[in-house]
């Protein structure tokens, strides 16, 4: 234990130490942890699922937390607590993003749930760039981070193209196939050789030749959005397997991806200095970041419209522009203003059924998500949005079947257009 009062992570720790990651994004932390693996860490990224995720989380964390941190620590537990590791040879890695809410406030959850458990000698690593905390034996570079960039893009256009491809195929589970293809092959890429740009855009063009290749039939399919919470919108163990589900339903989803996210973070650091006259060393930093991540956004979106096949990702800067009205761009806790400035966007591209998945009792999405989707519906009349919480006492049939209804009244107002 140091000064602090938590272990500490050692710089020789790391030649010999298995690094624990929780999943959230299949595709897009497989090829993050082939990055880390490639910085000379041990990482794993963790696939235990099921009931004993959730009961191992209820067991070491108070039941009134969140949906999400209940989750992710219990899967942290269950997986040292499942035998496949040395309990005194692990490391557990989590995100701290620096806003209000859980993203950076797990990480003392975590340790309490740890000393709960009778594991508090195990260290516990923050992955952030805020300065929030640091262990001696972890570090995060520039050029680590660059790399992640990358990660995300190549996450956010197989996810896209997936989707896209999967109501449609005419080989039941092509789509997927070529994925997991893809991720494998870039995860190896990412993690034995310099990432050179001109090699990333030729390989957005590859992958996007390869998914045009899929034989698919010719029909509408009902499109729904998934917006909400960011661990219970993208994570399977968190929504439930809601794309899977909404695939069998028949529908094709349309999904905003992490890069979207990563661009509210810093946007949000710019927005600080201007509404509040914070960070104003940081916001010059922060500007820089996010006209590279912009640039990097349209380099891809360029090439998705020269290839002429599949559609887009909706730029930043407009989905911004859309909160105009609706939200102030400085309500910023947990998911703020993106969350409702993605179901406009959503609108916007024509996908007029939306799911907002939520941790029951979280209150930043509550107000975000829920509370505006009656202004949201004022105004779009024929858009269709079902607000589903997740949480330890909701069953999944009672989430399944609130989907449905407003599936059927998607599939009724399409018949009756």
């Amino acid at each position: 234990m140091n000064s602090s009062n938590f272990a500490v992570f050692t710089p020789e720790m790391k030649k010999d130490y298995t690094i624990l990651v929780p999943t959230m994004l299949p595709m897009h932390f497989k090829i993050m942890e082939a990055i880390l693996n490639s910085y000379g860490y041990k990482a794993v990224l963790l696939e235990n699922t099921g009931s004993s995720v959730k009961d191992c989380g209820l067991k070491y964390v108070h039941n009134d937390t969140c949906y999400p941190a209940l989750l992710v620590i219990g899967q942290l537990i269950d997986a040292i607590q499942s035998g496949k590791y040395d309990p005194h040879k692990v490391a557990l890695l989590i995100s701290q993003t620096g806003g209000g809410c859980r993203a950076s406030n797990y990480i003392s959850l975590l340790r309490k749930a740890l000393q709960k458990a009778g594991y508090e000698y195990i260290p516990v690593l923050s992955f952030n760039i805020s300065g929030l905390e640091s262990q001696p034996g972890f570090k995060i570079t520039v050029p680590m981070l660059h790399r992640m960039l990358y990660a995300v893009l190549y996450g956010d256009l197989l996810m896209l193209l997936r989707n896209q491809c999967r109501p449609y195929e005419i080989r039941t589970g092509e789509a997927q196939a070529l994925a997991d293809k893809w991720t494998k092959r870039l995860t190896d890429e990412m993690a034995s050789s310099r990432v050179k740009y001109s090699k990333v855009k030729a390989n957005y063009r590859a992958i996007l030749d390869d998914f045009a290749r899929i034989p698919m039939r010719r029909e509408d399919k009902v499109k729904v959005g998934i917006v909400g919470e960011i661990f219970v919108k993208f994570s399977p163990l968190g929504n439930n397997n809601l794309e899977d589900f909404l695939f069998h339903e028949g529908a094709e989803v349309v999904m905003p991806g992490l890069l979207d996210f990563c661009l509210y973070c810093v946007y949000n650091n710019i927005m600080d200095t201007k509404l509040y006259g914070m960070n104003r060393l940081k916001a010059p930093a922060a500007r820089i970041i996010f006209n590279f991540l912009v640039g990097k956004q349209k380099d891809l979106i360029d090439i998705i419209e020269q290839h002429g096949v599949f559609r887009g990702p909706t730029p930043f800067e407009h989905t911004i522009s859309l909160t105009k009205g609706y939200i102030g761009i400085g309500a910023k806790m947990g998911e703020g203003w993106l969350l409702t400035a993605e179901m406009l966007e959503l609108i916007d591209e024509g996908v007029e059924n939306i799911v907002c998945t939520q941790p029951f009792g979280c209150l930043p999405n509550h107000i975000v998500g829920k509370g505006m989707m009656k202004p949201i519906k004022e105004r779009h009349p024929g858009v269709n949005i079902v607000a589903v919480d997740y949480d330890p006492g909701a069953t999944k049939i009672n989430q399944e079947n609130r989907i449905k209804l407003m599936l059927a009244n998607a599939s009724a107002a399409t018949v009756s257009a």
